[in-house]
């Protein structure tokens, strides 16, 4: 091997020491790199600098996929969000307080509790079950596309909105046939005595007709799923008119048969059944009313006069019901007759416009009956009264015993009218 001179040794090893002090140097300011010495040599890492430091992610789990908001980010779908939010709230508000008024005022008051009160008050207790359970879960599935119980919400809620339209369907045509009794003999009809027993019978027909005729409902809807164009938001949901093939036979057939006949007989039964019965029996009664009013004495003047303001608001109310029911109608004829011509949005804009209309008419009815009815009106009108003296500075017995005296009208609608004491007065007990 061949050595080398000792000024060149030295040299080499200045030249070496100078370049490891470089290199520290460089080391502390820019970037660690491995520096070793080997005979006057280093090595530096593999690979390129940028690599040295593989990157970790903090979470490598996956999002799960969330609920679609349907206020953030804002864009025009937003602000028909907050349009449907603030009906719906005041549709829920409406309708809770006034059917709730209604099953107190005659629940609580004796002489309240005639049959046609009765139907009244059940058609009341029906709205509000609408209102207080289909409502929020309809609203809901709306802004967020989501079902919030997922399949039985699906199946149980056109249940019970069809059972819903049964309901009042029998009530109306309930109050006609009571009404025409009441028109042709005015003194019988009020002079006589509805037990109980009887009552809770014309109810349970009632009941038992509309959840029965709703049953197949259940056998005709499905909730399927369809993803969204972002991956972290959840597949949106859709409750949609299909068959399960995993029925047995008989229920497969009769689901098949009553998906066949579902439009004409939403149209004859739930629509037209209900206005025309209305019309003929409110214009039969009419015309009896009249005849009464020609025949009758003095004394029953004023019970003619109550029986015709009955018979005006239950016109009053089939129309309303007529009204809120077209637009279901409609989306139904559309959706079997023109489905493949007609955008999915449209359908879907009709039925949500359907559902809204129900939900009103559910809201709309008992502030009918407070508006037109002078024993609704006046019983609620007690009770907040009552309740203001209760909650506020006491008043003077001379103040109540006016008011007690202001408060003895005629009980219209009762069949105790006849034979009740003159100063009772006409309220809930609160």
């Amino acid at each position: 091997m061949r050595h080398l001179p000792d000024s060149g040794a030295r040299r080499q090893r200045e030249l070496t020491s100078e370049y490891g002090r470089y290199s520290a140097q460089k080391q502390s300011t820019e970037f660690p790199i491995d520096f070793t010495t080997n005979g006057g040599s280093f090595i530096s890492p593999e690979g390129d600098y940028e690599d040295s430091t593989p990157f970790i992610p903090f979470n490598t789990r996956s999002r799960a996929p969330q609920v679609k908001n349907p206020f953030f980010p804002v864009t025009n779908e937003t602000y028909g969000a907050y349009a449907v939010m603030f009906i719906s709230v005041i549709i829920f508000t409406v309708g809770i307080i006034g059917n709730i008024a209604i099953m107190c005022i005659v629940c609580h008051n004796y002489y309240m509790r005639s049959i046609s009160n009765s139907l009244l008050a059940n058609l009341a207790l029906w709205d509000f079950i609408i209102i207080f359970f289909c409502l929020p879960l309809v609203i809901f599935h709306e802004l967020t596309k989501d079902w919030l119980l997922g399949e039985f919400s699906c199946k149980i809620i056109p249940y019970i909105e069809v059972a819903s339209l049964g309901v009042t369907t029998f009530t109306l045509c309930a109050l006609c046939i009571d009404r025409f009794r009441a028109a042709s003999n005015v003194q019988m009809y009020y002079e006589m005595i509805e037990n109980c027993a009887s009552t809770t019978a014309k109810l349970t027909i009632i009941w038992m007709g509309a959840l029965l005729l709703a049953l197949p409902e259940l056998l005709i809807h499905q909730l399927v799923k369809e993803g969204h164009e972002l991956a972290e938001v959840k597949p949106w949901e859709r409750c949609v008119v299909s068959i399960s093939t995993t029925l047995p036979d008989s229920l497969y057939v009769l689901g098949l048969t009553y998906n066949g006949a579902r439009l004409w007989w939403f149209f004859g039964c739930y629509f037209c059944l209900p206005t025309i019965f209305t019309i003929i029996s409110s214009v039969v009664t009419a015309r009896k009313i009249r005849q009464m009013e020609r025949n009758s004495v003095r004394g029953h003047r004023k019970q003619i006069q109550l029986e015709s303001q009955m018979n005006c608001t239950v016109v009053a109310l089939a129309i309303v019901y007529g009204f809120c029911a077209i637009p279901d109608n409609v989306c139904n004829i559309m959706s079997v007759y023109m489905g493949a011509a007609v955008p999915r949005s449209v359908l879907d804009v009709l039925h949500l416009v359907s559902q809204m209309l129900l939900f009103c008419k559910c809201a709309v009815t008992p502030v009918l009956l407070l508006a037109l009815c002078r024993p609704f009106g006046r019983a609620f009108l007690d009770c907040c009264c009552c309740c203001w003296e209760e909650c506020g500075p006491k008043s003077s017995a001379a103040t109540s015993d006016d008011n007690e005296h202001e408060g003895t009208t005629e009980l219209e609608l009762s069949p105790f009218s006849t034979m009740r004491d003159p100063h009772t007065v006409v309220g809930t007990h609160c």
